[in-house]
């Protein structure tokens, strides 16, 4: 599986942070049954950037923590989870996660943990979103906060 990571913030990512995040996309997308040849990439932006996309494409004027753009449908992504084979192409492109790296800076220390368990936090949120998962209704936010809490305590990123 390969995690394109590009940094485009001003905030310098330490290289062993950039490895964390690119593991934890791996670890999702594997606990998700994502094909061997699947590709997500990772976008790190200042404050700036993510407003202007969260406006052009949400509507909402202001910063926010991480978008995701995925490429397929949920029914898609389900009818890939059972017949992979369907889908031959190399590389299986996912979608994009973008993620303001002050903003999980900001979060990181309201929320009280440091901000490699935040940037890993909203990488495996981005992804379980290309893959599907939303959290409009009460039993769906669960069950993706359930799934976010496994992976990465897959990873040992315990609050």
């Amino acid at each position: 599986m390969e995690v394109v990571l590009i940094n485009r913030t001003t905030v310098a990512v330490a290289d062993e942070v950039a490895k964390q995040l690119e593991a934890v996309v791996q670890a999702a997308l594997i606990a998700e049954g994502m094909p061997a040849h699947a590709e997500v990439s990772v976008t790190l932006v200042d404050d700036d950037e993510i407003q202007v996309l969260n406006r052009d494409y949400r509507g909402k004027d202001a910063p926010t923590d991480v978008l995701s753009f995925p490429i397929w449908e949920p029914e898609e992504i389900s009818d890939l989870r059972l017949h992979p084979e369907r889908y031959p192409e190399r590389p299986l492109l996912l979608g994009d996660v973008v993620i303001s790296v002050p903003t999980a800076l900001r979060q990181a220390e309201e929320y009280g943990h440091g901000v490699e368990r935040e940037l890993a936090y909203l990488c495996v949120h981005g992804v379980l979103h290309l893959l599907g998962y939303d959290h409009e209704e009460d039993a769906a936010r669960q069950a993706m906060r359930d799934r976010e809490e496994a992976i990465l305590a897959g990873a040992g990123l315990v609050r």
